[in-house]
């Protein structure tokens, strides 16, 4: 068996134990943190430690671990903005595919397990090679700025 190692991952995991920074991210100014919207319930966010360009969270304010706790008010405009993003990362960033998910507690592999947050992630035909598994290097050929100005354009026309 091979095992394939992705040491740019570290200063993420060990990063502000014990802090949740989405909460912290609340009361920030959005250019600050890579705020994409902000709605009554939730809030989107560039990942600072993305997959790929364009790689962004949906997550409620409210710091909730499990998502059948939510209140349905709650989840169900979450989800609006799940389906809303995957729409824009397609027609946008001319993505070919969008993975989207959660990762529900640390066992599942969530970084940060007490705030619930999807992750919404755009990909392209042969988007991964093995420069980050031989060289420790990551590759993005867009411009982060750019995507976030693209998306948060893009997310004004279904703010309310």
């Amino acid at each position: 068996m091979q095992y394939l190692y992705a040491p740019w991952r570290d200063k993420y995991f060990n990063s502000n134990k014990g802090i949740c920074p989405f909460c912290e991210y609340k009361n920030k100014k959005d250019e600050e943190i890579g705020i994409i919207f902000r709605s009554k319930f939730c809030y989107g966010i560039m990942n600072a430690f993305p997959y790929n360009g364009g790689h962004f969270m949906i997550l409620p304010y409210e710091h909730i671990e499990n998502i059948e706790e939510l209140d349905d008010q709650i989840w169900q405009e979450i989800s609006k903005f799940v389906k809303i993003g995957v729409k824009i990362l397609k027609e946008k960033l001319n993505a070919q595919g969008v993975n989207i998910g959660m990762n529900l507690g640390e066992i599942a592999g969530a970084g940060i397990p007490k705030h619930c947050h999807y992750h919404l992630v755009p990909r392209w035909y042969k988007d991964t090679n093995f420069i980050t598994s031989i060289a420790d290097t990551r590759v993005c050929g867009s411009d982060l700025e750019n995507i976030r100005q693209i998306l948060k354009l893009e997310f004004e026309k279904y703010l309310c």
